[in-house]
Formats: structure tokens, C-alpha cells, sequence
């Protein structure tokens, strides 16, 4: 069964910090790169960030610098620390296999919202 559960959202102020985390269970995930994606309202999903399962990174210009993507891939969970957000990061953020392929037979999961605001 595919699965994908995201969680650590929430309210972060401009410079602020937040964890997400996402488990992804099913054997599309395994061995496979992964990447977080954000929707912000009324704009179209975008890739953020993606890594390998040898733990090669890759990050939006937006992000760079200040995101940072990580896996456990025994525990089949990725993360992505938020760090110095700004309100223009505000979206719900989605992880996804990053094989457009694979990410279409998986489906998307609930996501989880980031609001980043005084």
C-alpha cells in the first residue's frame, strides 16, 4: 500500500525555524530519490528540494541556504528543516518520489501547511 504522511507544519514567524517530516511507506519509495514540493495558494505545486538515496542534495534557488533535506532510509522517512523562513515560503509542503512517473502512480498525501507570519 502507498502511503505518504506529512506533519510538522504550523506557524513560524519571518526568521524562524520549522521541521517537517514525512513517512512514506510502499516499495515505490524504496531506493528511490525523494523530494518536497510546496503549493502556495492560488500558484501551481513546486519541486523544493530532493535527495537520493545515496544523499545527494538538491534545492530550489529560493530555498537554497536556508532549507535543508534529509533521509532515514531504514525508517522510509524524510525531513526538511525550514530554517530563516520568509512569508513568501507560506504553502502546504507535500514529499513525493521525485520520478514524475513513479510520483504519478503514488499520488499525493495531505501535505502539511506552513504559514510563516508575524
Amino acid at each position: 500500500q502507498v502511503q505518504l504522511v506529512e506533519s510538522g507544519g504550523g506557524l513560524a514567524q519571518p526568521g524562524g525555524s520549522l521541521r517537517l517530516s514525512c513517512a512514506a511507506s510502499g516499495s515505490i519509495f524504496r531506493g528511490n530519490t525523494m523530494g518536497w514540493y510546496r503549493q502556495a495558494p492560488g500558484k501551481e505545486r513546486e519541486w523544493v528540494a530532493s535527495i537520493t538515496s545515496g544523499g545527494r542534495t538538491n534545492y530550489a534557488d529560493s530555498v537554497k541556504g536556508r532549507f535543508t533535506i534529509s533521509g532515514d532510509n531504514a525508517q522510509n522517512m524524510v525531513y526538511l528543516q525550514l530554517d530563516n523562513l520568509k512569508p513568501e515560503d507560506t504553502a502546504v509542503y507535500y514529499c513525493n518520489v521525485a520520478n514524475s512517473i513513479l510520483r504519478a502512480r503514488a499520488g499525493w498525501g495531505q501535505g502539511t501547511q506552513v504559514t510563516v507570519s508575524l
